[in-house]
């Protein structure tokens, strides 16, 4: 049973109750990071190639996300970065992320993320900046 006080918006449930999405969250996580861990992105056959750097020769956002994640799961940040800094940043991103919401859970409150515009277009540049910077000459060092 799950009930809201209205007043400190506390959730009165039991801690495995409110423990057991973030859980199920990161045992989905882990379970993809050791398949990619175990699987080498870098063997062809093993995972599709991206569609926009097969037809245009361009490099997408999510290129070299999975050698990203491959070496990151080896403990080799330096080539970690190298085939996707923007990755790694949103992978360290989502772990924070993940340790606020069991703090809540732990805590018994809702956790509410409610970003504001400015963040939310600020992200949308920097993905935008980072894959055309990548595309261009002298952003050879971003190219996975």
């Amino acid at each position: 049973m799950r009930t809201v006080n209205a007043d400190s918006r506390r959730v009165t449930q039991g801690l495995p109750g409110r423990l057991a999405v973030p859980a199920g969250l990161l045992a989905g996580a882990v379970a993809a990071f050791a398949y990619v861990g175990a699987v080498d992105p870098g063997e062809p056959g093993h995972y599709p190639v991206c569609p926009l750097l097969r037809y245009t020769g361009l490099y997408c956002p999510g290129c070299g996300g999975l050698r990203s994640a491959h070496a990151f799961v080896h403990g080799d940040l330096p080539a970690a970065l190298h085939a996707n800094a923007l990755a790694v940043l949103g992978y360290l991103a989502c772990a924070v992320l993940w340790t606020v919401w069991v703090v809540h859970a732990v805590r018994g409150r809702p956790l509410r993320i409610d970003p504001r515009p400015g963040l939310v277009w600020s992200l949308g540049a920097l993905l935008l900046v980072f894959t055309v910077v990548r595309n261009l000459p002298f952003g050879g060092w971003l190219h996975p």
